[in-house]
C-alpha cells in the first residue's frame, strides 16, 4: 500500500502552476527542475514507474508462428470488395450499438483469423454436408465434434476471443475455444439441414471448463420408456354387468388416504434427502458468476422435422433445453444468413427468453435481407411483413429512407471465406486426439478410444465408483467392436464377482448372453447362459447352473418342452490308479424334471404336463394336464424293472408296478399291454433325456474351452474394402504386383532380337563393319518384304479359291435346282452365305494387307537406321 505521505494534500508551500501560463513555458519550467527537489517518496515512486514496461500486443506474430500464411488459399489473407463493404456496415453497427447501450458487453463480430485477417463471423460458417451417415443427425455431429477436439479456455473468461479460426484448421489441430467449436458445429448442422445457430453468452463456470464431475454420465441414464395409456373399453348395451363391489366405502376411502399420506411422507422424506445431498455437492460460489463468456449452439424447431428449439452443449456433445439453468444470458446469435443482438432481459437467466428472430423488438438484426418473417408492431400487436409479398403501406416515409432502404435490400452476406470442411475416413475413424480421451462424471470415469486403436477391440469403458474421489471400484463396463467372436458388451462387478457378457448374432451354439463369477469361470460353477433362440434347432433360450443343479428353458418346440431341471449329486471318490475306460468322472443324475405346454390336439388325461425321472429312487412320475372342468390333474407313477439296466434283457412288469389316480373315475383303464408299452417309452426317454444332459455338460465345456482360446488369441474382424488394415489384402496384392512386376520383366528378356538370325549368317567378328551393315540391313529389308509379299499371295490363293468352289456350288445347283428338295436348298443357301462371306473377309484383309505393308517397310527400315548397332553407319 502506498504510505500517507504519498496522498498527503500539498502544504502552502507548494507552487502550484500559473493557469494563465502556456504550456511549453509549463514544460519548460518542468525540465528545468533537478532531481534534488522531489522528495525520497517521490523518487521510489518514480523509481518503480520506471520498472513498468508496456509492450504492444503481438498478435500477428503468434499468429505467424503457428499458422504459415503460405499454406492458405487467398480467401483467408485477402478481403473481397463485399467483404470489406460487410466489414464497414458491422463497424457501423457496433458503434451504433455501444452508443445506445454503454453498459453491456461488447459484441464478436470481425475477429482476426489464423492469417490475422479480419472477417466477419457470419462469413466463417461453412455450411457442409459431410459423407458419412453418423453426421445426418445432430446427436451424431455433436458427438463427434466433443470427442474429437481438445477444449481451449478464453484467456480471460470474461473477454471475447481476439481471433476465430476457420472449421477446417480447428479439425486440422484438433483443439479450440468454445467459439470454435460452435463455429465448426454449426457449420455441420447447417450442411446436415438443421435451422442452427451460433450463441454467444454467459454460462457457468462448470459448464465453461466442461467440468461434468457433478453430472451423470450419459451411458447411465435409463431411457424414459413411454407408457402406452391403455384404452378405456367400450361398454356395449348388452353386456354382462360385473358383480357388486361389497366392499366398504368408507374402509377403501381411508386406506386409500392412509396410503396417499405414507406416499407424500416418503416423498418429502426422500425429496429433503435429495436436496441435502445436492447442497453438499453444490459446486462452490464462483466469483465470476454471470460474467464468464461462453458459446454453443442453438437449433430451432421447423426445419428437419425438429419439434421443439434446444441448445447443444458443443464440449460436451449433449443437449440442454432453452431454459437450461448451465446458461446466464445471452448477448447475441448468428448463422451464415445473419447476426442477431438480443434485446431481452437476462437477469434470470435464459428462462423466458424467446427465440423467435423475426420480432424485431426481442432480436435486432443486422441484415435487411433474412431468412425469418419480419415482426414490426401494429396497432393490434404485432404483423408480419414481408417486402414482396406485402400489399399494403407501412407507414408514410421521407423518399430519402425509402432510398436507403433500396440500398439495404442489395446489401446481403458474402460467401463463406472458409474452404470446404474435408474429412478423412482414418480422421473420422479415429474419433478423439491421439485415439483416446477420458471424461470424469459423477462417480464415473468414461474412456473412449478409436476403432482399431486397442487389440481387443475396447471403443469405451465406464468405471463406476462408490465415492466422488473415484477410489472406490463397483462396475466396470467395456464395450467393444469388431470382435471376430461377436463379444459386444462385458460387465464386471467387483463387489459380486460376477461377469457378465453380451454377444451379436453369429457366435457358435448362438450365445447370446453369458453371466459368470471370475472366481470360478471353469465348468460345473454358477452361472447362467442365454441364447438366441431363434437360430437354434432345440430352441434353447436359457441355460441356468450351479455345482448340484442344472436349468433349461425353451420355446417352439414340436414337442412342447419348455423347462428341463436337472439335480446332481456328488461325486464318488475314487481310491487307486484311474481306469483309463472311465476317466470321464461325470456328475451323478439324482433327478430329472420336464415340463411340458399343452397340446390341444391330445385330450388333457392324455397329455403330460410334467415328466420327473426320480433316478436315484427308480422311479417315473408323470403328471398330466387339468382339464377345463377339473381343478386336478391326473397323475401316474412307475418304478422300474429290477432289470431295466441290462441290455437285451426281457423286462418283467406287475401290477403293482404302477400307481394312477384318474380325475374321472369313469374315463376307461389302460390295459397292462398299453401300460407295458409306456413304461418301455419312458425308460427310452429317460435315456434320451440323460444323452441330452450329458450333451449339455459337454456344449458349456466347449463354450467356455472356446471363449478362453478366443481371450488368449485376440483377433478383429477386419473388412476386404479396408485396405489399410487388412494385412491380407495387403500381402495379396504385394503379391498381385510382384507378378506383374516378374511378368513384365519375362515378356523384355524374351523379346526376339529381329537382327539375331542374320547377325549369325553375316558378321564374322565381334564388331559389326560397314560392308556387314549394309548387308544387314539389306537382308532384312529383304526378309520383310518377302514375307509380305508371301502373305499377300496367301491371302490371294485364299480368295481365289473361296471363289471357285463358289461359283462350282452355283453350277451344281442350276443344274440340279428341279430335283433339288426343300433341305437341299437350305443348306445351298447356307453355304452361299457363308461363302461369300469368307470372300468378303478375304478382300477386306487383302486390302488392308497392301495399306499396310509399306509403312511396316518404312519402320523397319527406321528402326535399322536407329539401331545402336548400325547407327554409326547410316
Amino acid at each position: 500500500m502506498a504510505s500517507e505521505d504519498e496522498f498527503a494534500l500539498p502544504s502552502e508551500d507548494t507552487k502550484t502552476p500559473d493557469p494563465d501560463k502556456d504550456e511549453d513555458e509549463l514544460g519548460e519550467e518542468a525540465e528545468g527542475k533537478t532531481a534534488e527537489e522531489l522528495t525520497d517518496d517521490a523518487e521510489a515512486l518514480k523509481k518503480e514507474l520506471d520498472k513498468i514496461v508496456v509492450h504492444p500486443p503481438t498478435i500477428q506474430e503468434l499468429t505467424a508462428q503457428e499458422f504459415d500464411p503460405a499454406e492458405f488459399p487467398a480467401s483467408y489473407k485477402d478481403n473481397l470488395p463485399k467483404e470489406n463493404l460487410v466489414l464497414q456496415y458491422a463497424e457501423n453497427f457496433r458503434l451504433q450499438y455501444v452508443h445506445l447501450y454503454r453498459d453491456r458487453k461488447p459484441l464478436l463480430l470481425n475477429p482476426i483469423n489464423e492469417c490475422g485477417t479480419e472477417k466477419f463471423v457470419c462469413t466463417t460458417i461453412r455450411p457442409t454436408q459431410i459423407e458419412f451417415k453418423e453426421f445426418y443427425g445432430w446427436e451424431g455431429s455433436s458427438e463427434f465434434v466433443a470427442d474429437y477436439l481438445n477444449f481451449e479456455t478464453l484467456e480471460p473468461p470474461y473477454e471475447l476471443p481476439k481471433r476465430l479460426i476457420s472449421p477446417p484448421s480447428v479439425l486440422k489441430r484438433q483443439k479450440g475455444n468454445c467459439f470454435e467449436y460452435s463455429t465448426l458445429l454449426c457449420s455441420l448442422l447447417a450442411g446436415a439441414g438443421y435451422d442452427s445457430y451460433v450463441v454467444s453468452g454467459y454460462a457457468t463456470h462448470e459448464t465453461c471448463l466442461a467440468d461434468e464431475s457433478r453430472e451423470i454420465c450419459p451411458l447411465m441414464k435409463k431411457k424414459e420408456e413411454k407408457k402406452e395409456e391403455e384404452k378405456k373399453k367400450e361398454i356395449k348395451k348388452y353386456t354382462v354387468k360385473p358383480p357388486r363391489d361389497l366392499r366398504s366405502k368408507f374402509e377403501l376411502k381411508q386406506a386409500a388416504k392412509e396410503k396417499a399420506e405414507k406416499e407424500a411422507e416418503e416423498e418429502k422424506r426422500r425429496k429433503e434427502e435429495e436436496d441435502k445431498i445436492a447442497e453438499l455437492e453444490k459446486p462452490p460460489p464462483d466469483p465470476l458468476y454471470g460474467l464468464r463468456i461462453h458459446s454453443w449452439v442453438l437449433v430451432l424447431s421447423g426445419k428437419r422435422e425438429v419439434p421443439e428449439s434446444f441448445f447443444i452443449e458443443p464440449f460436451t456433445g449433449l443437449s440442454h433445453p432453452v431454459n437450461s439453468p448451465n446458461y446466464l444470458g445471452i448477448e447475441s446469435v448468428w448463422n451464415h444468413v445473419n447476426y442477431w443482438v438480443n434485446m431481452q432481459d437476462c437477469s434470470e437467466g435464459v428462462k423466458g427468453l424467446t427465440y423467435d428472430l423475426g420480432d424485431c423488438t426481442k432480436w435486432e438484426y443486422m441484415f435487411p435481407s433474412i431468412d425469418k418473417p419480419l415482426k414490426i408492431p401494429g396497432e393490434d400487436g404485432f404483423e408480419d411483413f414481408e417486402d414482396e409479398e406485402s400489399d399494403g403501406v407501412i407507414g408514410d416515409e421521407d423518399e430519402d429512407e425509402e432510398n436507403d432502404a433500396k440500398k439495404l435490400e442489395h446489401l446481403d452476406m458474402p460467401p463463406s471465406w472458409v474452404e470446404i470442411i474435408k474429412l478423412s475416413l482414418k480422421d473420422f475413424q479415429m474419433r478423439c486426439p491421439h485415439g483416446k480421451k477420458v471424461k470424469l462424471y459423477k462417480r464415473a470415469k468414461l474412456e473412449k478410444f478409436a476403432h482399431y486403436l486397442m487389440k481387443d477391440g475396447l471403443i469405451s469403458k465406464l468405471s463406476i465408483y462408490e465415492n466422488r474421489e473415484l477410489t472406490d471400484l463397483v462396475t466396470v463396463k467395456e464395450y467393444f467392436a469388431h470382435r471376430i467372436d461377436k463379444l459386444l458388451q462385458r460387465v464386471s462387478n467387483h463387489r459380486s464377482g460376477w461377469v457378465t457378457e453380451h454377444f451379436d448374432p453369429g457366435r457358435s451354439h448362438c450365445l447370446k448372453e453369458h453371466q459368470y463369477k471370475s472366481s470360478a469361470p471353469g465348468p460345473e460353477n454358477e452361472r447362467t447362459m442365454i441364447f438366441y433362440n431363434e437360430a437354434r434347432v432345440d430352441g434353447l433360450i436359457k441355460r441356468v447352473e450351479t455345482p448340484a443343479e442344472m436349468m433349461e428353458e425353451y420355446s417352439d418346440r414340436d414337442d412342447f418342452l419348455y423347462y428341463k431341471h436337472i439335480d446332481f449329486g456328488k461325486r464318488p471318490k475314487k481310491f487307486g490308479p484311474q481306469d483309463g475306460s472311465s476317466s470321464k468322472n461325470e456328475r451323478p443324475i439324482v433327478k430329472m424334471v420336464k415340463k411340458f405346454n399343452r397340446n390341444v390336439s391330445k385330450p388333457a388325461c392324455d397329455d403330460v404336463a410334467e415328466l420327473i425321472y426320480l433316478v436315484s429312487e427308480d422311479k417315473m412320475q408323470i403328471t398330466y394336464h387339468t382339464e377345463d372342468p377339473r381343478i386336478a390333474a391326473s397323475t401316474r407313477e412307475f418304478v422300474k424293472p429290477a432289470n431295466w439296466a441290462e441290455k437285451g434283457a426281457t423286462l418283467q412288469f406287475s401290477p403293482d408296478m404302477q400307481q394312477a389316480f384318474q380325475v374321472d373315475a369313469s374315463s376307461r383303464q389302460n390295459k397292462q399291454v398299453e401300460l407295458y408299452q409306456m413304461l418301455l417309452n419312458l425308460l427310452k426317454s429317460e435315456d434320451l433325456c440323460r444323452t441330452r444332459v450329458r450333451d449339455s455338460e459337454d456344449e458349456v465345456k466347449d463354450i467356455l474351452n472356446e471363449r478362453t482360446k478366443e481371450e488368449t488369441t485376440l483377433e478383429l474382424d477386419i473388412s476386404v474394402y479396408d485396405t489399410e488394415r487388412n494385412e491380407k489384402a495387403k500381402k495379396h496384392r504385394r503379391e498381385l504386383e510382384r507378378q506383374q512386376l516378374e511378368e513384365k520383366m519375362r515378356k523384355q528378356d524374351m523379346e526376339i532380337d529381329y537382327l539375331a538370325p542374320f547377325i549369325a549368317r553375316i558378321v564374322q567378328g565381334d564388331k559389326i563393319t560397314r560392308e556387314e551393315a549394309y548387308t544387314l540391313k539389306t537382308e532384312a529389308l529383304k526378309d520383310l518384304k518377302d514375307r509380305l509379299i508371301n502373305k499377300a499371295n496367301l491371302i490371294q490363293a485364299r480368295y481365289e479359291k473361296e471363289t471357285q468352289m463358289l461359283t462350282e456350288k452355283q453350277a451344281w445347283y442350276h443344274q440340279n435346282q428341279l430335283s433339288c428338295n426343300k433341305e437341299d436348298e437350305e443348306k445351298y443357301m447356307t453355304f452361299c452365305q457363308e461363302t461369300l462371306f469368307k470372300i468378303h473377309m478375304l478382300e477386306l484383309r487383302l486390302a488392308r494387307h497392301k495399306e499396310t505393308a509399306p509403312h511396316k517397310y518404312m519402320a523397319l527400315d527406321r528402326r535399322l537406321r536407329d539401331d545402336q548397332r548400325l547407327a554409326e553407319y547410316f
